[in-house]
């Protein structure tokens, strides 16, 4: 995680569908004109973190999420909160051909690093992008791997990268 990051913007939904194009007017809404050259990666992984929060936690239909868009330096994170999915934490696992479960896959290949933490009962999903480097888009080195993303019994704090 970075330090010394300050909030942006916040927005709270209700877990339905239609939430999920609010989550992506907001992001472009927030994101300073100084980093719109991450504007498609930050609105994308909102879009996949949102629906994921929506289809496979308590922050489905009665539920709420809520999207964060944080910056520090060259660090620009997105957090998406989720009301909690019964224990079970945010994962990639499955195939690669798979219809659905590609969420997180997409997550890892865009993000320049990601992982998650427990709020009390939510689980909040954070992804961070830098903009230092205007020709890159997410991290080079890491393509979109073996998997899909899946809920599993584990541990409360997770990263990856």
């Amino acid at each position: 995680m970075s330090g010394g990051l300050v909030v942006v913007g916040t927005l709270t939904l209700p877990g339905v569908r239609r939430s999920v194009g609010y989550a992506r007017r907001f992001l472009r809404d927030m994101v300073p004109p100084q980093a719109q050259h991450l504007l498609h990666d930050l609105v994308t992984v909102g879009s996949e973190t949102v629906t994921n929060a929506i289809a496979h936690t308590e922050s489905g239909e009665g539920g709420r999420v809520t999207v964060s868009l944080l910056a520090g330096g060259d660090v620009y994170r997105l957090e998406v909160a989720d009301d909690g999915a019964g224990g079970k934490r945010p994962c990639v696992k499955g195939e690669t051909g798979a219809e659905g479960g590609r969420g997180l896959r997409v997550v890892e290949a865009l993000a320049e690093s990601w992982g998650f933490r427990t709020d009390g009962p939510r689980t909040v999903v954070w992804a961070e992008f830098r903009s230092a480097d205007e020709n890159s888009s997410g991290n080079p080195d890491r393509g979109l791997s073996q998997g899909s993303a899946t809920l599993v019994s584990a541990a409360s704090e997770g990263g990856n990268r």
